[in-house]
C-alpha cells in the first residue's frame, strides 16, 4: 500500500494448537516503534530478514487508517537501531479460510507466550465464519495492539 488506506481488522486471542493444520505459509517478523502515542504510531518493519516496510497507523479499534511504503533493508536496519528497545518479535503464520486470510502471530522476546489471531475485513460489520481455534476477541482492548506491547510486554501483566 502507497497511499492512505482503511485497515478494518478484527484480533482474537487463539485457543488451543488446531490452527496449526491449516498453516499455509510463515513469516519471521521483527518490527519497532518510532513514534507511538493516541494519535498515530510510526513503525518500522523487517519481514524474514529480506523486505523493509515503513507503517505510520492512526486510529482505535476496528478501523484506523494505514500508510505503508517500502524502505531499502539497509534504511530499516538503521531505523530499527532508534526504537529504544520498543521491538516486536514474531511468527507470522497465514491461513486462508474461504475469502479470507487469518494472520496468526505467535510472540517472541518479551511477549513471548502470547498467541494472537487477526483477519482483516473489508467493512466493518462484515460476517465470517469463525474457526473453532478462536478464543476471546479483544479488537477495542489496546493492550494488544502490536505498538502497546512493545511499552509493556505480555510478560510483565500481572
Amino acid at each position: 500500500m502507497n497511499a492512505m488506506g482503511k485497515e478494518i481488522e478484527r484480533k482474537f486471542l487463539v485457543s488451543g494448537p488446531a490452527w496449526r493444520e491449516a498453516v499455509s505459509e510463515q513469516h519471521e517478523i521483527r518490527q519497532g516503534y518510532l513514534c507511538n502515542d493516541e494519535r498515530a504510531n510510526l513503525r518500522v518493519r523487517i519481514v524474514d530478514g529480506e523486505k523493509a516496510y515503513l507503517t505510520i497507523k492512526s486510529g482505535r479499534g476496528l478501523t484506523r487508517e494505514e500508510w505503508e511504503y517500502a524502505i531499502p533493508l539497509e534504511d530499516a536496519g538503521e531505523l530499527m537501531e532508534k526504537c529504544a528497545g520498543r521491538l516486536i518479535e514474531k511468527t507470522r503464520h497465514l491461513i486462508r479460510r474461504h475469502d479470507l486470510t487469518f494472520e496468526v502471530d505467535v510472540f517472541a522476546g518479551a511477549n513471548e507466550g502470547l498467541v494472537i489471531a487477526e483477519v482483516e475485513l473489508t467493512h466493518d460489520r462484515q460476517e465470517f465464519e469463525r474457526p473453532s481455534w478462536l478464543g476471546e476477541e479483544v479488537t477495542g482492548d489496546g493492550r494488544y495492539t502490536n505498538a502497546s506491547l512493545s511499552q509493556h510486554p505480555f510478560r510483565d501483566w500481572t
